[in-house]
């Protein structure tokens, strides 16, 4: 049980920490012009992302299994999952300037050799790897300098560590709401799904149109590079507060699922 926590504490620092730098991408496809190039990118950097998400599940229903056996409340492991997913997003913060920087380098062999495949095995090579490690670049103080953080609607950012909060605690709440209702076990974590399939809309309906439309109008020279670079630090920064907000929802959450099932 021990090794399956730590394994799932692990998946789920990585898939915050995929989706988290998946954010920058939209820096990139401003700054090279490659706007095609850099979504293809970005698209299969979210495959990887949600294709480790359903991974998740399975571990995290044989904890909630476990402690319904063995008579113990299950909250502080699920509290650590959680914190894990504010980890994988900091860690993500401090690695962005890195990513960017083999991100475009990326794109320029991409754009050569035209075959994702080739370049994952390329990147996979000792010598690759060891070009990673020197090109580790530390953030600085001055990335954060004159930004123009009034240009950024507020409400998106609201929206986005509300909605961040919801799709954090999804299937952490629908399987922690077990432990209140047991019989009712295979009902409540199917609800699941339903959880993080109404964030992921409102995701779809809400942040990544206007998003979009913010990084357009920088690609076709409507809008200062400056405006792009603060949506997505803002948009990182509230999906940081976002994971901490799942602390918060947590309980009620798990509390209202087994209310309904009851």
């Amino acid at each position: 049980m021990y090794d399956n926590y730590i394994i799932l504490i692990v998946i789920t620092l990585v898939i915050h920490l995929i989706d988290t730098l998946s954010y920058s991408v939209r820096l990139n496809s401003v700054k090279s012009g490659n706007f095609a190039l850099s979504m293809s990118l970005f698209n299969l950097i979210v495959l990887v992302s949600r294709t480790a998400n359903t991974f998740q599940g399975p571990l995290i229903g044989s904890l909630i299994d476990s402690s319904v056996k063995l008579k113990y409340n299950p909250i502080m492991d699920v509290r650590g999952i959680i914190f894990a997913a504010s980890g994988g997003t900091i860690l993500a913060i401090i690695l962005i300037p890195t990513f960017l920087k083999l991100f475009e380098i990326a794109l320029n062999k991409l754009e050569v050799s035209g075959s994702v495949p080739s370049l994952v095995v390329q990147s996979l090579s000792i010598s690759n790897i060891k070009r990673i490690a020197k090109n580790t670049i530390k953030p600085k103080k001055s990335m954060l300098k004159n930004l123009r953080y009034k240009n950024i609607p507020k409400r998106l950012l609201l929206l986005n560590t509300f909605i961040t909060g919801i799709y954090t605690v999804g299937v952490l709440a629908a399987n922690y709401a077990v432990t209140f209702v047991p019989d009712k076990a295979s009902t409540i974590v199917q609800s699941s799904g339903l959880i993080n399939g109404i964030a992921s809309i409102l995701l779809t309906l809400f942040i990544d149109p206007k998003s979009a439309i913010i990084t357009d109008e920088a690609y076709r020279g409507k809008r200062e590079y400056g405006d792009v670079k603060a949506l997505v630090i803002m948009l990182i920064g509230t999906k940081l507060l976002g994971t901490l907000l799942g602390q918060l929802l947590l309980v009620p959450s798990a509390k209202l699922l087994a209310l309904i099932y009851q």
